[in-house]
């Protein structure tokens, strides 16, 4: 069997060009990290590229989810909602199955 009829194939068109000016020392250290994992300077800097981006939005999209859900609770003690009949049930719920 051939090695292209074993794995799926995922033709992406690479039609964008990133650069970047980098140090002797900067090129050496990714080319040996690259070298350790088997990899190609392109694979291991797209692929170390990508996780940092994919982070910086999960941290990003983490505090920016931590601002509003902050400013909510804020907003909820400031200025309390008037205790109706659907939360006094729940509450009378609540107590009656945790003996409270």
């Amino acid at each position: 069997m051939s090695r292209t009829a074993s794995k799926p194939t995922l033709r992406r068109t690479r039609a964008e060009r990133l650069e970047a000016r980098v140090t002797a020392e900067q090129k050496s250290q990714i080319e040996r990290a690259a070298a350790l994992q088997g990899r190609s300077v392109t694979d291991f800097v797209l692929t170390s590229v990508q996780e940092a981006a994919r982070r910086a939005i999960e941290d990003h999209a983490r505090l920016a989810l931590s601002i509003r859900d902050s400013e909510a609770f804020v907003d909820a003690l400031l200025s309390p909602k008037l205790v109706n009949d659907r939360l006094r049930e729940t509450v009378r719920r609540y107590r009656e199955q945790s003996g409270v």
